[in-house]
């Protein structure tokens, strides 16, 4: 599920798109936001995937090393947000991302967002435009990808949802609203979403993968 980087789409109205990027990568080692995925990293590859997709604004939060980071973003028209609580667990950088699409007075109200994280090396404009596409036909809450047998991020979420996204706390994510509400929610199929990174094994598993695919490819 893939699309040429950039951010030639038409926006997508009143739809923002919040990426998570703040974690320090503990199991890792290293930051995996800087990991290398097909020739750029992996907030790079998020953050122009995203820009491809349509919606606007685009937020990036970082967090932990945000100065680094915000190198890899430079040059793209986003919205760099540091979360000074990035320590205390994804519900502040959600809360941050949501704040940040929100309280902008110069910004035109969103009627949703989508929120996503950078490591996941699949996540591409594809997804967040059918994630768009079945709230638009069936006018769910929530649209959110759909893989082993659960639902996640990237998830789309209704601008009604967002008091709810807004008073996370702690470690709780976005999944906690998903379940809360699981008759307004729409899985839309995204099987690779199964694939993050979080350990050094799994990017070498990854860099296998694309190694042996490239091979066989004539």
């Amino acid at each position: 599920m893939e699309d040429a980087p950039g951010g030639n789409e038409d926006p997508v109205p009143r739809i923002g798109l919040v990426i998570l990027a703040a974690g320090a990568s503990t199991r890792m080692g290293i930051p995996k936001q800087l990991l290398a995925f097909r020739g750029r990293s992996l907030l790079r590859h998020a953050a122009e995937e995203a820009l491809a997709s349509g919606c606007r604004p685009v937020i990036v939060v970082l967090g932990a090393q945000a100065e680094r980071l915000q190198e890899e973003v430079s040059g793209l028209p986003v919205r760099v947000v540091v979360n000074a609580r990035w320590a205390e667990g994804m519900g502040t950088s959600i809360r941050a991302g949501i704040e940040a699409l929100t309280a902008d007075p110069g910004v035109e109200v969103v009627e949703a967002a989508v929120l996503a994280v950078c490591d996941q090396p699949y996540f591409s404009a594809r997804i967040v435009r059918e994630l768009i596409a079945a709230r638009e036909q069936t006018g769910s809450a929530i649209a959110a990808a759909g893989y082993e047998g659960a639902r996640g991020v990237p998830a789309l979420f209704s601008r009604a949802l967002f008091p709810e996204l807004l008073a996370l706390e702690g470690h709780e994510g976005a999944r906690r609203v998903i379940q809360a509400h699981p008759d307004e929610t729409l899985a839309v199929p995204f099987p690779e979403g199964a694939i993050d990174l979080d350990t050094p094994e799994d990017h070498a598993r990854l860099s296998g993968t694309l190694q042996n695919r490239d091979r066989s490819q004539p």
